[in-house]
This record gives structure tokens, C-alpha cells and sequence, in this order.
């Protein structure tokens, strides 16, 4: 019997993934869950269509390369089917001009033991974006009779899902960052929602970062969908853009995390961690100012790393600093030059999604806590 799906975490040893590719690829056009998603600074607000050609085929050299360096380490390498993702998105309740890219897999994709599901996005221009993924699923579907292909509930996404108004021009940092807070988002709890990038999944326990993309009623979906596992509500309030938790806390092996400086957990919520002699450290400083151009994320996907083993992580070639850190804290480093491709969704762990990892459904934190704040 052939075993092809099984993860529970992202640090276990690495031995099948999925990497994305770059083709066809779209800045989608402003729609209720984008517009809060890019900076109103952003060369890119309000701009949409095809992605330069030149810039495609720069992310795709480096996409082939960090697949490339993972075969090289005994890592199976499966990539996903790209669409003409300028096709317009309509269904009976909306219409979105263009689709987006299939180069970050951990968005839509969420590997928990045997099953992979496909995410309830909130972008509506990522409504079929896990059609990229369906010859994959079939492949292992047919190859591994315990494989579990399922699909998140679809949101609807009418305008109900999104609050009006929400997005205000003239709105500061300081505003943004007391709405994040307040846990105040642009979603709001009409249907579940969630990106899968914003699940950490450490064996019994899921983490589900409530943000923008993700909102609390995901989070009571997770709770009833897998009853033996323990689901917790995180959030980062330093965030002015909380999305995805993996350029803000990520785990390295069982009891390491490093945490953005800027985004720290939350007293309350560290305490799951500290009773189960987790440590938490701060990560280091990106070594760049600015993110590439064209670019919707920040400069701390240089926290966005692939670990492929306990002992082992991918790191962004330019970023010095991280690379310092995780020699320091006992990591072997592999340096991928991955800059090319932040525009299209992220940095390495963006770039992936597991299909099977050594290792089992492992409680990390045997030791409970009483937190308001947890689901």
C-alpha cells in the first residue's frame, strides 16, 4: 500500500511537496477583501491585468531552482497545473474580473495527517484557484487509498461577508493598528472563511490567526470539523495587515518558535507556550528596506522560511540576517536567492505545500491553559 499524504506540522523531515509555479499569473482587481489587503502607499493599488512577462519568468527560474534544491535533499517534488488565470471569476453572487497565480500553495491547500483540503478563501479572485491543484489530488487519490481529498465549505462572498466602507484612505497607522487590535477586519462572520496559510498546524493543536483573510466563525468550523484536535485563536496586534502566520511566528522545531519583533503574541496568549516549555524568540531584522516591486507583501517574508528537517531550513539567499540566526540557533542553512518571486505570493513556505512529512499527530502541549482568547 502506497502512503503519499501525511503531515502534522512543518518541521518534521520533509519528504514530499508541492511547489508553485508562476505562470499566467494576475494582480487581481480591487475587490471588498483585497483592498484591505494592499497598502494605500502600494505602487500597486489600483493597478490589475497580466504580470509582466519578464517578471514571470525570473519568479519561475527561482520557483524551479528551490524545487530543484529540495530533490537534491531526497524531497519528492510535485508542481501544480496553472490556469490562464485571467479569466474572469462569476458565480450567482458576484463577478471579479481576473483569477491570481498558483504560486503559493500554502494559501489554498491545508494538510492535516491523511487529508488535504482545499481553503474557503475570502478573495473572490481565488474562488477557483484550487483547480490548479486537481490533477495532484486525483494522482494521489488513485496512488494512496488512505488519502482524504476534501473541500472546505465555499463561501458564498456576498457583499454580506465584507463590512462597507471599511477601507478609508485617510486612515493612520495608528488607526489600522488599533482595529487590529480590536480584532476589528474587513471580514465579517456571515460564513467561514480562511486562508489556508493562516492555519499552524502543531500536531494536536491548530493555531488560526484571525485576521483579515480568517475570521472566528472559520475558527468554530475547524473545532466541530476535527474534534480531537484543540484549536486556538491567535492574533498579533502589531500587524497593521494581519495576514498569513508565517511571517510572524515560525516554528523551527518541537519547542522553538521565533516571533516578528513587530508582531509579538500577545501575553495571554503566550502562556500555552510557556507551560509547555516552549521557547519564543524574537526573529531577526530583515536585511532589506523595502519588499521587491509589485510586491503585496512585507519585507518580513524574510521570516518565511522552509524547514525541511529539525535540524535543517531553506532561507532566502539575501537575507543575511536570518541566516545568522538560524546558525545560531543551531540550524544547517541553505541559501535560495527567492526575491524574484515574493511578488507572486510570498517567500518559500508561501511557495510550498506538504504532502507527507515523517512523523505523527504528536502532543506538543500536554499542558492546557485557560484563555479567554482561545477558541
Amino acid at each position: 500500500m502506497t502512503k503519499i499524504v501525511n503531515s502534522w506540522n512543518d518541521f518534521d523531515p520533509l519528504k514530499r511537496v508541492i511547489v508553485g509555479r508562476a505562470d499566467f499569473s494576475v494582480i487581481p482587481p480591487e475587490e471588498p477583501a483585497t483592498s484591505e489587503k494592499v497598502p494605500i502607499d502600494s505602487e500597486m493599488r489600483g493597478m490589475w491585468g497580466p504580470r509582466p512577462t519578464e517578471t514571470v519568468e525570473k519568479a519561475n527560474a527561482q520557483l524551479d531552482y528551490l524545487a530543484k534544491v529540495c530533490e537534491d535533499h531526497g524531497v519528492i517534488v510535485d508542481r501544480p497545473t496553472p490556469l490562464q488565470w485571467n479569466q474572469p471569476v462569476i458565480t450567482p453572487d458576484f463577478r471579479t474580473d481576473s483569477m491570481m497565480t498558483c504560486m503559493p500553495p500554502r494559501d489554498i491547500l491545508l494538510t492535516i495527517g491523511n487529508e488535504i483540503m482545499a481553503s474557503a478563501n475570502s478573495f473572490r479572485c481565488r474562488y477557483f484557484e484550487y483547480l490548479a491543484y486537481w490533477p495532484l489530488m486525483k494522482k494521489y487519490f488513485d496512488e494512496d487509498p488512505e488519502f482524504k481529498w476534501t473541500q472546505a465549505p465555499r463561501p458564498r462572498l456576498t457583499n454580506a461577508s465584507y463590512k462597507h466602507n471599511y477601507y478609508d484612505e485617510k486612515i493612520s497607522l495608528e488607526e489600522r493598528l488599533e482595529r487590529t487590535a480590536a480584532k476589528d477586519f474587513v471580514t465579517t462572520e456571515a460564513e467561514p472563511m480562511w486562508d489556508a496559510a493562516d492555519v499552524l498546524r502543531l500536531g494536536k493543536d491548530l493555531f488560526i490567526q484571525h485576521g483579515l483573510t480568517t475570521n472566528r466563525t472559520a475558527m468554530e468550523w475547524f473545532k466541530r470539523y476535527y474534534p480531537d484536535l484543540r484549536v486556538h485563536a491567535v492574533n498579533f496586534p502589531g500587524d497593521p495587515y494581519p495576514i498569513h502566520i508565517d511571517a510572524t511566528f515560525v516554528p523551527l522545531r518541537p519547542g522553538l518558535i521565533i516571533n516578528n519583533p513587530h508582531r509579538h503574541l500577545p501575553e495571554e496568549q503566550r502562556k500555552i507556550f510557556e507551560a509547555n516549555d516552549w521557547q519564543i524568540v524574537d526573529a531577526a531584522m530583515p536585511a532589506h528596506e523595502t519588499p521587491p516591486p509589485l510586491c503585496y507583501s512585507s519585507v518580513w517574508l524574510s521570516m518565511n522560511c522552509l524547514v525541511l528537517d529539525h535540524k535543517t531550513v531553506i532561507c532566502e539567499a539575501s537575507e543575511v540576517h536570518q541566516m545568522e540566526q538560524m546558525d545560531k540557533l543551531g540550524m544547517n542553512v541553505i541559501p535560495v536567492p527567492f526575491r524574484d518571486a515574493y511578488p507572486f505570493g510570498g517567500a518559500l513556505h508561501c511557495a510550498t505545500a506538504d504532502v507527507y512529512r515523517e512523523g505523527g499527530c504528536e502532543d506538543y502541549f500536554p499542558n492546557q491553559v485557560e484563555d479567554p482568547t482561545l477558541v
